[in-house]
């Protein structure tokens, strides 16, 4: 079992991770915009379960490679670091292209194609995959063993954040509709806010972790 502070550092992180709008987010809010509150929680389902496969995918692979190893867990902890900032200049340069998620309209689709493409974009979510397979190894207690399984658990820790953040991004945007229409500059401003929160983030996972 993971220690109590395991899991509280563990959820800290997530949830600067999860709070900052990134591709999953962006998604959700497109379809709170075009479809409403029931596509914007079914999207956020199909994100989640797209995220818990790569939980599963790394406590079942290369999460265990990168636990023993030094070498490749520092590596890949670089990388991964330096792609979060590089998403963060990204979405900040890039943040007037969040009033292209209010104009994306487009006709109700049924609720398993909504589902699945969720989880399509949660599967492929780039800063999800760095953060599982840089950021999640951290956090197991080797002497503890049973590694995949507290993966497992951390990754549930991570979903449970992500769903209630996700959600009520979805709701509120589904709520605000007008609201966005009314100053699409307000939306720009998310995205600038989410990428040089993204940078910071970049910048304390290169900075921290194992010293072993």
């Amino acid at each position: 079992m993971v220690s109590t502070d395991r899991l509280l550092a563990f959820a800290a992180m997530s949830f600067l991770l999860i709070i900052i709008p990134g591709p999953s987010v962006l998604f959700v809010v497109g379809r709170a915009l075009a479809q409403g509150k029931r596509a914007a929680i079914t999207t956020v389902l199909g994100n989640t379960l797209g995220a818990y496969a790569l939980v599963v995918a790394v406590a079942l692979g290369i999460g265990t490679v990168v636990e023993r190893s030094v070498v490749v867990f520092t590596v890949l902890k670089l990388v991964g670091a330096a792609y979060l900032v590089y998403l963060g200049v990204k979405a900040f340069r890039g943040r007037k292209d969040m009033v292209a998620s209010f104009d994306a309209a487009g006709s109700a689709r049924g609720v398993w194609r909504t589902l699945w493409e969720g989880f399509a974009v949660g599967v492929a979510n780039p800063k999800t995959i760095v953060f599982f397979a840089a950021v999640l190894p951290q956090f197991v207690d080797r002497e503890l063993g049973h590694v995949v399984g507290q993966m497992l658990l951390l990754g549930l820790l991570f979903n449970v954040i992500a769903v209630v953040s996700d959600s009520v991004w979805g709701l509120a945007a589904a709520t605000a509709r007008d609201w966005f229409a009314r100053s699409p500059k307000r939306l720009s401003l998310v995205g600038g806010t989410g990428g040089l929160a993204m940078i910071g983030l970049g910048v304390t996972v290169a900075v921290t972790g194992r010293k072993d």
